[in-house]
């Protein structure tokens, strides 16, 4: 079925989603060799699909993708500094829930996927975050990651549709041992399973909260001339486990 979506203030979701295979790259310029990404046969989402996504109480905060809108500073077209000044000065929650920003990516236009390894500058596809560094068992409960498109262009968020304990248990005897990583995606790939990904068009102002580190992820400016600047803060909401 996918990730479940807390649909919040978007009203027109399925003109937002659309969903392709994901697929793995083989030496393909500016990549890792072996990242996943999707293979931009994307259609779009059916009302069954839609109402397959909708999240309702019975879905954890832990498992639930939630969209979210804020209002943006009236920033020139051009003015990229001017939004990363913007994002720190931005309480992105309106004290909802404390959060720390991480810092900005400003990504170019036209790019499947957008997160680099600042080491090696090639982009990593389909990942999950590891900022907590929690085993198997306990990947769940790590910091949720608010995202927010400063703009000037449209971005997306890109979601596989098989978290990294479904991944790992199906990878491993026993999973309880294993501690989950980008890279058990690639070996989910590899081995033959199939794996899809959601698309959700994020217009300037639009972001969301997401499990990061449980849920494999990117963003993508695909088919976007604009380039976008991206903020993103870490936290916890109240009552979280």
């Amino acid at each position: 079925m996918g990730p479940p979506l807390l649909f919040g203030t978007f009203d027109d979701v399925r003109s937002r989603c659309d969903t392709a295979p994901a697929r793995q790259t083989t030496r393909e310029h500016g990549y890792d060799d072996g990242a996943i990404v999707p293979d931009e046969n994307w259609k779009s989402l059916t009302a069954d699909d839609a109402e397959q996504h909708r999240a309702d109480d019975s879905v954890p905060d832990s498992a639930r993708i939630e969209l979210v809108r804020r209002p943006l500073p009236d920033l020139d077209p051009d003015d990229l500094a001017g939004r990363l000044e913007a994002a720190a000065r931005l309480d992105p929650l309106n004290g909802r829930w404390p959060t720390e920003l991480l810092g900005c990516a400003t990504s170019p236009g036209n790019w499947a996927t957008t997160t680099e390894d600042s080491s090696t500058g090639r982009r990593i596809g389909l990942h999950v975050d590891n900022f907590d560094r929690l085993p198997y068992a306990r990947r769940h409960q790590g910091r949720r990651r608010l995202c927010l498109n400063l703009g000037p262009g449209p971005r997306y968020l890109l979601i596989g549709d098989h978290d990294i304990q479904q991944i790992c248990r199906t990878l491993y005897a026993d999973p309880d041992r294993h501690h989950p990583h980008t890279e058990d995606i690639r070996r989910y790939v590899t081995a033959g399973h199939p794996l899809r990904c959601l698309r959700i068009r994020l217009d300037p102002g639009d972001g969301y909260i997401a499990p990061t580190e449980f849920l494999a992820h990117d963003g993508s400016t695909a088919g976007i001339d604009q380039p976008s600047v991206a903020a993103f803060w870490l936290g916890r909401p109240p009552n979280a486990s």
